[in-house]
């Protein structure tokens, strides 16, 4: 299959530089054998009582560094942790600026005197650091120093603006260890909450630590060619159980973003049953892959040949979310991680 079905023309001033205020009245499209315009706050009427709203609980950390190697400076982008070394050291693969000058065994100092040695070191701009701080003390020098990892489509130096600590953080976050927002939950407020309670719809969620990967263009021009970046994902017995007993009492699964939908494909066996997860996803969705598990999906709009794009075309259908986010940019809805969100209909379900 080819990059290219994947192709459209955004226009750039369509990305939204913050998110709605209040987040409830964001914009939702709901994408079936029609569209239909509505706002989040509306959710509560689109839905059915028995359905379960799954979210990704993931909490975004401060990810984005600068430090020296020498006199030379430095910035690197946590994305992926990997189990500590031998020592206790904590271990993350990161994208390095400038990375060609960076070799194995380099010494990287941030400020209050900690450091990380480059440990390997890939295409790409990808280096394995080791860090001198176990991984529990990492998190509070990230805290001081780390800047939030916004995305590059947001037009503002990063950490310039502490308003983004708290808007790019979801209201469900609690497992640290993402380096990007599951977005699509960016829209919840109390209010909404309450409504969907009241209609008998209840929520759940699960853990799916969102790497920078997310936001890399796909460079290849097949799609076979494509390597995703894994990442690491937590889902317990109790909250597999949970959502079977919906499954069996006729309830519909609705995952709350693409991460959320990435864990249970990845959770569930061909039958539709889910089972307990923990450890590493690289699952990459294209049309014609068949789900298993989700019903619904709660989104926010893509950008052009991302694998996001690809996995909501392989979930509507591809000339269905054409037309959808062709309607999307003439009337006015906002694009990626602060913009509107989509309601869409699985195609085989239609």
């Amino acid at each position: 299959m080819k990059t290219d079905l994947f192709d459209f023309e955004l226009p750039r001033d369509v990305i939204a530089q913050r998110p709605e205020n209040p987040r409830d009245m964001a914009k939702l499209l709901s994408v079936g054998n029609n569209l239909t315009d509505h706002r989040m706050i509306d959710l509560p009427d689109l839905i059915q009582a028995g359905d379960l709203l799954v979210f990704n609980d993931t909490k975004v950390i401060p990810a984005r560094l600068k430090g020296k190697r020498g006199e030379a400076g430095v910035e690197v982008t946590l994305h992926k942790q990997e189990p500590p070394s031998a020592e206790g050291g904590a271990r993350w693969w990161t994208f390095a600026k400038p990375a060609k000058k960076l070799k194995p065994d380099d010494i990287i100092r941030f400020a209050n005197g900690f450091t990380a040695k480059v440990e390997n070191k890939l295409d790409g701009g990808e280096v394995l650091l080791n860090f001198d701080l176990t991984p529990e003390k990492l998190y509070p020098h990230l805290e001081e120093h780390g800047k939030m990892p916004l995305p590059p489509y947001i037009q503002r130096e990063v950490g310039s603006d502490k308003q983004d600590a708290e808007d790019y953080q979801t209201r469900f976050a609690k497992h640290r260890g993402a380096v990007a927002a599951p977005t699509a939950s960016l829209h919840y407020t109390d209010r909404l909450m309450s409504a969907l309670d009241a209609k008998g719809i209840e929520h759940i969620t699960l853990t799916l630590h969102v790497g920078a990967g997310t936001f890399l263009p796909v460079k290849v021009d097949d799609l076979r060619d494509h390597k995703m970046h894994s990442e690491i994902g937590f889902l317990d017995q109790e909250t597999a159980d949970r959502i079977n007993q919906v499954r069996k009492n006729g309830g519909r699964i609705i995952a709350v973003g693409t991460t959320a939908l990435r864990l249970l494909e990845s959770a569930a066996a061909q039958d539709g049953t889910l089972h307990p997860f923990d450890g590493e996803t690289d699952i990459f969705i294209t049309p014609g892959y068949k789900f298993k598990i989700v019903d619904l999906l709660l989104t926010n709009f893509h950008l052009p040949r991302s694998t996001l794009f690809m996995l909501v075309s392989a979930f509507a259908g591809l000339d269905r979310m054409r037309n959808a986010y062709k309607h999307a940019i003439d009337n006015g809805y906002r694009f990626y991680s602060y913009g509107d969100c989509s309601l869409l209909q699985r195609e085989d379900h239609l």
